[in-house]
């Protein structure tokens, strides 16, 4: 305030001091009747008058353009400082469209980024302080150029708050993406378990699938048994209404066979089929002394596809069966006639079980099962073993439970009488069996794949485990 009175006070005395030059300068012109370029007095002395004006026009302006760096600012560079407006109102306009950028991405916001959701309420609330900022600068534009610079000074702090926004902004997208790679990983999780149960499911399913083919091949087995037994009974019908000596596929004779050389085969050949004749006689004519009468008949091409078979050097399993019923007294063995049809069996003496191999199981409940059931069941389990070695290729029908006593079978009884759980009980090859046989059975049950007991002595308890599948 006092350097502007004190910048008025020279203005005036300046010009009041240069007016009374001027007028002086004039009067003496005047009265001295001067004349300049030509002109009249009177008008040389308008002219003097005129530069005197000028003069202290120019140095007015000199001195206030000397003095007032605002105002020589304010005329010559007023157009640059407007530019320089335009300028920071378009970055602010971009600032603001920012701003809604930002609030965008915060109404995307889930409910798992409430924390997120507070840092944008925090921006809002800055940018909020901007554009009232902004508001306030524009209405102090139009004034002097100290409230330019102050609009200057204000533009760097929104600057400088508009960084902070943006490094906000970066952190909350950051934040965003950490919360995004949680939840993907949650998600990962998640479909992680539901494999995993997927799995157990699948394995169930299995489970159940074999349980039922084990149920299917029972039945299977059991039809073939009542087939069987239904056979077994006409036979035995048979044998009630007269005196049956030879069965249908009763066996005359069997044995191992292992030819080294060639040559020794028709031999052996033709000694299993003497044996199987005196069998027949001494069936067909009990107390006939002679034994070696010919009463089996066997065509040739059997015989030499039988010697061919066994001439591999290998162990051979032969059987003679007869091929029909035959009764004690058969007329045409009394007339003298080989009448009696046979036919051979050859198959490799190979194995069929190994030790540990399940050759049948069962499922016993004691707590919902009275004894009969379970004797039935047991009964029907050791049929079951009998069909399954039969039909995995053990000729003859012997078939041994652990020691052969009935009473090892009476304390497996009772042992799972009163354990009074659910078993599976499997019989087991208790060592290896060939197709010649005989097959040894031991009865195992097992809980939950753990052996519990078994009929088998301590020291063969070893053969049970691992308990491996049937082999076919």
């Amino acid at each position: 305030m006092t350097t502007g009175l004190v910048l008025i006070a020279a203005i005036l005395v300046l010009g009041g001091v240069i007016a009374t030059m001027g007028d002086r300068i004039g009067m003496k012109v005047g009265k001295s009747r001067l004349s300049l370029f030509g002109l009249r007095p009177r008008q040389t002395a308008t002219l003097i008058t005129i530069l005197t004006g000028i003069v202290i026009a120019s140095s007015t302006f000199g001195l206030l353009f000397a003095v007032d760096d605002q105002l020589r600012t304010g005329v010559f560079e007023l157009e640059d400082v407007q530019e320089e407006r335009d300028t920071a109102l378009s970055e602010l306009k971009q600032a603001e469209r920012e701003a809604a950028k930002v609030e965008q991405q915060r109404d995307q916001a889930t409910a798992e980024q409430q924390a997120a959701q507070k840092r944008l309420r925090q921006i809002n609330q800055s940018l909020k302080e901007a554009i009232a900022l902004q508001s306030r600068t524009r209405q102090e534009l139009g004034s002097t150029q100290a409230q330019l610079d102050q609009i200057a000074t204000n533009y760097r702090q929104a600057q400088t708050r508009l960084g902070s926004v943006s490094q906000q902004a970066d952190r909350l997208r950051a934040d965003i993406r950490k919360l995004q790679g949680d939840r993907q990983r949650q998600l990962a999780d998640r479909d992680r378990e539901i494999a995993e149960r997927d799995r157990e499911i699948t394995v169930r399913t299995r489970a159940i699938a074999e349980k039922e083919a084990q149920l299917r091949d029972l039945e299977t087995q059991r039809t073939a048994l009542v087939q069987e037994v239904q056979t077994l009974e006409r036979e035995f019908q048979g044998l009630r209404r007269g005196n049956v000596a030879l069965l249908r596929n009763q066996p005359l004779t069997a044995g191992v066979v292992r030819v080294v050389a060639p040559s020794a085969a028709p031999q052996a050949v033709d000694r299993l089929l003497r044996e199987a004749n005196r069998f027949a006689v001494q069936r067909l004519q009990p107390g006939n002394v002679n034994v070696d009468k010919q009463v089996i008949q066997i065509t040739n091409s059997q015989v030499e596809q039988l010697v061919n078979q066994i001439q591999a050097g290998e162990d051979y399993v032969v059987r003679i069966l007869s091929a029909g019923n035959y009764i004690i007294g058969e007329p045409c063995v009394l007339a003298g006639e080989s009448c009696i049809q046979v036919y051979v069996a050859a198959a490799p003496n190979q194995i069929v079980f190994r030790s540990g191999d399940v050759v049948a199981s069962t499922a016993l409940d004691p707590s919902s099962m009275t004894d009969t059931s379970l004797v039935e069941r047991i009964n029907l389990l050791i049929a079951n073993a009998q069909f399954r070695a039969r039909q995995a290729g053990i000729l003859g029908d012997v078939l041994q439970i652990a020691d052969g006593s009935t009473e090892t079978v009476i304390n497996f009884f009772q042992s799972v009488k009163q354990y009074n759980k659910l078993v599976d009980v499997n019989a087991v090859a208790s060592e290896t069996a060939y197709t010649a046989g005989p097959v040894r059975l031991e009865l195992v049950a097992l809980e939950n794949g753990r052996v519990v007991f078994s009929t088998a002595s301590p020291s063969d308890t070893p053969l049970l485990a691992p308990v491996n599948q049937p082999s076919d």
